[in-house]
């Protein structure tokens, strides 16, 4: 029976998320603007990318099924305390002066391990926390907050590291880390009703992660809802990848243009977000979620269509395109929630995240010999199409139109 001192426990999370979140997106970026300077190498930026996604894509499954059998709340202190000491272990390196791109990859890596645990726990934890009738009005704050952190989060990393040593800079995010975790302890989370756990060998783990695969295959709508996502994904990710070099090649633009670029992105996911937390929309969710998908599509295609004048409706189109994936991004997690029994919810968003983080390392590693072959306005102009594409298939897909139909 759901209480009703839900918004007092969300207000503790999402404070300690919120620092956070925020120091985070600072540090990430300061160390990004550090290998710069000191590399001036794509292929290191490449390569730290990488280590810092893909063993969560690897590892996200099996950490699913372990955050199913642990309690939630202890999953979450111990992930951030482990990123946190990951982050001290450079920090100090830095401070004896062992500036080593293979410990920074290292740790990037170990501090992805922790990200795949952190990330399916706090989205289990909150159909637990939270009323169902609440749950996208809440996934619309939570991109709130993540919105506002990638919007301040660069721009506080460009500044500390304008003022401080590398070293110092990383301090920030073991703060917010600590915030996050003392936040936490004003928190009680209940835990849901748990499997047979008597045998924990791999086999028993393997069967935990066929157990979430089948819980989503054996739903015809939710297995659609994924694989349209994980279609769309594989286009979103290198187009994102692609917006700098949109700027610069085909609209002339410089570090300015650049910059307004992502901040207009960053504000439409803020706006999308605040849209869905203040006001509870009475379309349905699937409706939402398919729509946010032509709205995007149809912005990265108009995008590629542009003149080389018009910059300024660029930028426009990538504020629409940030409220629709705002809404997207609310929408699914949303259903998913819903669909999904709260103890079986960690290894399935576990599972999604790994499978959404592929597409990154494709766009990574195949997008600048795609925008070079075709040129880059194209590759908006085909990829948007595809998204288009995405959501008008997922109107015409009677199980995914059915999905949760009586619970919106």
């Amino acid at each position: 029976m759901m209480d009703n001192h839900w918004k007092k426990r969300f207000a503790f999370l999402w404070t300690g998320q919120f620092f956070s979140l925020i120091s985070s997106s600072a540090v990430g970026f300061a160390i990004i603007i550090w290998l710069s300077l000191q590399t001036g190498s794509a292929e290191v930026l490449a390569y730290a990318a990488i280590a810092g996604l893909l063993p969560q894509a690897l590892i996200g499954p099996f950490a699913g099924v372990y955050v199913d059998r642990w309690n939630r709340k202890k999953t979450m202190i111990f992930a951030d305390g482990f990123i946190a000491v990951c982050t001290l272990v450079m920090s100090i390196s830095f401070y004896l002066g062992y500036e080593n791109l293979e410990l920074i990859y290292i740790m990037l890596a170990l501090r992805s391990v922790g990200s795949a645990f952190h990330m399916p726990a706090m989205q289990a934890a909150i159909p637990l926390l939270a009323p169902r009738s609440e749950l996208l009005r809440i996934a619309g704050i939570n991109q709130i907050i993540k919105s506002v952190s990638n919007i301040a989060g660069p721009a506080l990393g460009a500044l500390a590291i304008g003022l401080l040593s590398i070293g110092n800079v990383l301090l920030l995010d073991i703060a917010g880390a600590m915030i996050a975790i003392f936040s936490l302890f004003f928190i009680s989370i209940p835990s849901p009703k748990k499997e047979n756990e008597s045998q924990s060998n791999i086999f028993r783990v393997w069967q935990d992660m066929k157990i979430g695969f089948g819980e989503v295959t054996k739903n015809r709508g939710l297995s659609f809802l994924f694989l349209y996502s994980i279609i769309a994904g594989f286009c979103i990710m290198p187009i994102s990848v692609l917006f700098p070099l949109m700027t610069i090649e085909h609209f002339s633009g410089g570090k300015f243009e650049m910059s307004i670029v992502e901040t207009t992105w960053g504000l439409g996911m803020l706006v999308g977000g605040g849209l869905l937390g203040i006001w509870k929309p009475a379309v349905r969710k699937v409706v939402i979620v398919n729509l946010s998908h032509i709205l995007i599509g149809a912005a990265f295609f108009w995008s590629g269509w542009l003149s080389t004048q018009s910059f300024i409706f660029f930028t426009i189109l990538t504020g629409i395109g940030g409220i629709a994936g705002s809404f997207y991004s609310a929408g699914f997690t949303a259903i998913v929630q819903e669909e999904i029994p709260s103890g079986l919810l960690g290894r399935v968003f576990s599972m999604y995240f790994s499978i959404e983080v592929l597409p990154t390392m494709l766009g990574l590693i195949c997008t600048g010999f795609v925008a070079d072959t075709i040129g880059v306005n194209f590759t908006f102009i085909i990829l948007g199409f595809v998204i288009f594409l995405v959501g008008i298939a997922s109107f015409m897909t009677p199980s995914l139109m059915n999905l949760n139909k009586s619970a919106d």
